[in-house]
C-alpha cells in the first residue's frame, strides 16, 4: 500500500528565506513536509524526498551555496542523492547543488548585473523526469524568478554534453531573463534523481497569486516520493 502523505525534507540553513513557503507548498501537495536545520548530520527517519530552498544562505559570502555546500547536513544529502533519493533545488538550492557537485554547472551574476524578480515563461523538455511526470512536452509554465546569480552556464564541453544526454528539463521560453547558456532554467544529473531550478514552483500554487503552474512540479515530486516511500515501508 503506497503511503498517502511522503516525507519530504526541507532544509533551513542560515540565510534561507523560502523554506517555511516551500514546506507550506508541498504540504498543499498532500506530502508531509519536514523543516530539517542545516547543522544536523542526519535526515529524518523515512525521508523520500529532499528540496533545498530559495534564499541567501550565509549571506551569499564568496557566491551563492559556496558556504551552504559545507553545512553538516550536507553530507547526509549527498549520501542520500548517491542512493537514489530524490532531491530538488530551487535558486539558492540549485547554486548549492551545483557547488557540491550534485549537479553540473555553475550559476554566474545576471546578464543584466541586476537582481530580477518577476514571472517567467518556462517550457518543459522532459517529462519523464521525478519533478515533470505531470508536465506536458513543450507545456509553457509561468513561474516566478528572483535572483542576482540565475545565469546558468559552463564549457563548451560541458554544455553539449547537458543537450547530448538531455539533462536540460527546464528552458525560459521568450525572453531569457538572466542570460543563462541555452536558455538553462532547470537541469538534472544523468540519473534524473537530483534537478535544479532557478525559479521558484513554491511561488506559483495559487491562481490567486498569478499561477498555480508550480503544482505541476511540485506534485509531481510528491508522486515520486510516494511512489519511493513506498519501498521504505
Amino acid at each position: 500500500m503506497t503511503p498517502e502523505r511522503p516525507k519530504i525534507a526541507v532544509v533551513t540553513f542560515l540565510g534561507s528565506l523560502d523554506d517555511h513557503d516551500a514546506a507550506w507548498a508541498l504540504a498543499a501537495m498532500d506530502a508531509e513536509a519536514q523543516l530539517v536545520w542545516h547543522a544536523e548530520t542526519e535526515l529524518p527517519r523515512g525521508t523520500a524526498a529532499v528540496v533545498l530552498p530559495g534564499g541567501f544562505s550565509y549571506g551569499d559570502y564568496l557566491r551563492g551555496g559556496a558556504i551552504a555546500r559545507f553545512a553538516p547536513i550536507m553530507d547526509a544529502v549527498i549520501e542520500f542523492a548517491a542512493a537514489g533519493g530524490l532531491v530538488l533545488g530551487i535558486c539558492n538550492g540549485f547554486q548549492i547543488l551545483c557547488e557540491a557537485r550534485l549537479l553540473p554547472g555553475v550559476l554566474i551574476r545576471n546578464a543584466s548585473l541586476s537582481f530580477i524578480c518577476r514571472d517567467a515563461m518556462l517550457r518543459v523538455e522532459r517529462t519523464d523526469t521525478p519533478f515533470t511526470s505531470r508536465c506536458e512536452q513543450g507545456q509553457r509554465l509561468r513561474i516566478p524568478i528572483k535572483h542576482g546569480y540565475g545565469n546558468f552556464t559552463g564549457d563548451d564541453e560541458l554544455l553539449a554534453e547537458l543537450e547530448q544526454k538531455h539533462q536540460i528539463v527546464l528552458r525560459y521560453h521568450g525572453d531569457n531573463p538572466n542570460g543563462s547558456a541555452f536558455q538553462i532554467a532547470g537541469v538534472v544529473n544523468e540519473n534524473g534523481n537530483v534537478m535544479g531550478m532557478m525559479p521558484h514552483p513554491e511561488h506559483a500554487v495559487d491562481r490567486l497569486l498569478g499561477s498555480a503552474d508550480g503544482t505541476l512540479i511540485l506534485a509531481s515530486l510528491a508522486d515520486a516520493a510516494r511512489e519511493r516511500s513506498a519501498t521504505l515501508v
